[in-house]
């Protein structure tokens, strides 16, 4: 999402193709894609998306746009959400996927497609080639979640697993569309996909008037690009915002050079968006649509999940939520006060994932602490540090006691605690007690490590 998604650390490192193939490893100018052409790209129109929006009107979800109560009166901000996490696959990738099958021939329809990912773009043509009738192969690398692999092969596609990485697996799956004359169909950069991301621009101007601005998540660029154009063509005035992850900025980054370059992609809680070179269809088509570009810090995307989990009752994934997360990092504080609408663009996220964004979101807000305190080994020295933390209405969650490594007095023993407070003051209450109590207390991210 985005927010894009990308969607997924799948559609991260996709290129593109659509070609028929050799039969050896192919080179690279084969694997060359005339749609997602840099010298030559691309842009979409707002009939294009007009037309998507037709096309797919009986077969996508109009999913709500609601203001959120508890967020606008956190934020200061009439917060509304489009929540595209509840399409059939769980993110907004159905809309380009489904009316990309509706727009192949009647021949490409009976040969198939094919597609790298491993995540939301695969799903959702599985899915979607499985109501048309259209055959899909999608080729998974070996990191993709084996719950994603085992939903496609549910929804009816063909799944390759192949390649340690995206990379290797994109490149397995032009080859195969070159040999089979499948159509190899970008996920966030093919142009039928940008007209179909873009309907849900068109459906949240419908749902919610006097828009001021829409803060819309970046992976490889067409959710953003689709729904830009659709937004600005009818209302010039909503101000557009693009979001990353600052661990991969691809797309701010090409927008101070002026063109598409390639940056370094590291690994984040928003792994759909983790995509090192943007699409240049998608660049071409969103450049002149966005006011203004941000990039977030994890913690903040791990609170903005928590966040939606706790006041929303929504279970989003990390790109999904990192439009909320430029929010509540105050990197928009000109919106206060305005009517906002954030897409919502994913809750494909594995169970273990959300445990951890949980816990990291609980840290980030001040509510899980961790702390390093020397207390007297003698009788009653621990007793009397779980005095002063059961006094405060702290919630202790875990203790470990260090003797063999502790230099200073024999008969002192080093306590590492792990508590619950109900935020960052009743954490802070917690310091400065233990502080006048202690002379040695160590407290935050480093405190585990010891003094």
């Amino acid at each position: 999402m985005p927010g894009e998604e990308a969607t997924s650390p799948s559609e991260g490192v996709m290129v593109n193709g659509h070609l028929e193939k050799s039969n050896s490893i192919p080179a690279e100018e084969d694997l060359f894609d005339p749609m997602c052409d840099p010298d030559n790209p691309i842009v979409v129109k707002f009939q294009d998306v007009s037309a998507a929006a037709y096309k797919i009107r009986n077969g996508i979800e109009r999913t709500p746009c609601t203001k959120s109560v508890q967020l606008s009166a956190l934020t200061g901000i009439d917060l509304h959400f489009k929540k595209e996490f509840l399409q059939q696959t769980g993110s907004f990738k159905e809309r380009g996927a489904r009316y990309t099958l509706m727009a192949l021939t009647k021949e490409q329809k009976q040969i198939g497609v094919v597609a790298a990912s491993a995540g939301n773009h695969a799903l959702a043509l599985s899915y979607h080639g499985n109501q048309l009738g259209i055959p899909v192969t999608v080729v998974m690398p070996i990191i993709a979640p084996l719950m994603k692999v085992n939903l496609c092969r549910q929804y009816g596609g063909n799944v390759i697993v192949k390649g340690a990485d995206i990379g290797v697996s994109r490149a397995h799956a032009l080859k195969i569309a070159k040999d089979s004359g499948m159509v190899y169909i970008n996920g966030y950069d093919h142009p039928h996909i940008l007209a179909g991301q873009g309907t849900m621009g068109l459906e949240i101007v419908e749902q919610v008037s006097d828009i001021d601005a829409v803060v819309i998540p970046i992976g490889g660029g067409g959710l953003i690009a689709g729904s830009a154009l659709a937004i600005k063509s009818l209302y010039p005035s909503v101000k557009v915002i693009g979001v990353e992850s600052e661990r991969c900025a691809g797309f701010t980054e090409s927008m101070k050079a002026g063109k598409v370059v390639t940056v370094g992609a590291q690994s984040t809680l928003a792994d759909g968006l983790a995509v090192p070179t943007v699409g240049v269809n998608a660049f071409a088509t969103a450049r002149n649509y966005i006011d203004q570009m941000v990039t977030v810090g994890e913690e903040f995307i791990a609170l903005a999940i928590l966040r939606l989990v706790e006041m929303e009752k929504a279970v989003v994934e990390g790109a999904g939520a990192t439009g909320l997360a430029a929010v509540l990092a105050g990197l928009l504080p000109e919106l206060k006060g305005k009517r906002v609408v954030i897409p919502l663009c994913g809750g494909n996220i594995d169970t273990t994932v959300l445990g951890r964004c949980i816990e990291r979101g609980l840290a980030a807000d001040g509510r899980l602490c961790r702390f390093v305190v020397t207390v007297s080994d003698r009788p009653g020295g621990i007793a009397e540090l779980c005095k002063i933390i059961a006094k405060l209405g702290v919630s202790l969650k875990d203790i470990f006691h260090e003797r063999a490594w502790l230099t200073s007095d024999i008969f002192s023993v080093q306590t590492k605690c792990i508590v619950e407070t109900r935020g960052h003051e009743h954490a802070d209450e917690l310091r400065r007690a233990l502080e006048e109590k202690y002379e040695h207390v160590y407290w935050g991210p480093h405190s585990l490590m010891g003094p």
